[in-house]
């Protein structure tokens, strides 16, 4: 299921513009190959409480298709809100397929609010300021699946424009 979760943001990625690989020290430290299992360190520029994430894969496109290679980086994403838990508004850096793997997510946009169960997956284009929180009693498990561009480093959520 990953890979072809996985395959399916790189597609969506096509219209974006392009980023520069030499200036991303996961690509150049590991030769294009930034693939680690980490907790994320650097702190986000967007209030949260009672959720922690840890990256999966983050690894420089690179394959078929070319038009894409070196450009973007595909990064995979756990990320785990306690119960209480949330982020506040914030958009994306790029597209990304989400996945709760694990209870239930509240995912409030300005226009509706939807309620994400385990074995539900959703799309976002990163163009939308929304919130997100776990209003259960038990964790909520999350699998981001993100297009960033080659250069990126940080985490994907960012204040609202």
């Amino acid at each position: 299921m990953h890979r072809v979760l996985a395959t399916c943001v790189i597609v969506l990625a096509i219209g974006l513009g392009p980023a520069n690989a030499d200036e991303n020290p996961i690509a150049k430290s590991a030769g294009g190959h930034g693939h680690r299992s980490a907790t994320t360190a650097e702190p986000s520029p967007v209030e949260s409480g009672g959720k922690h994430g840890t990256i999966k894969v983050d690894e420089l496109v690179a394959g078929h298709l070319t038009e894409l290679n070196g450009r973007y980086r595909l990064r995979v994403a756990e990320v785990v809100y306690d119960p209480g838990g949330y982020i506040g508004s914030h958009h994306h850096v790029g597209p990304g397929i989400r996945c709760v793997t694990a209870g239930e997510l509240t995912y409030i946009q300005p226009d509706k609010t939807t309620v994400y169960r385990a074995g539900d997956c959703f799309y976002e284009t990163g163009a939308v300021s929304h919130t997100a929180r776990n209003a259960t009693k038990a964790p909520a498990v999350l699998l981001n699946f993100q297009l960033l561009p080659a250069a990126w480093s940080a985490g994907s959520a960012i204040p609202p424009e």
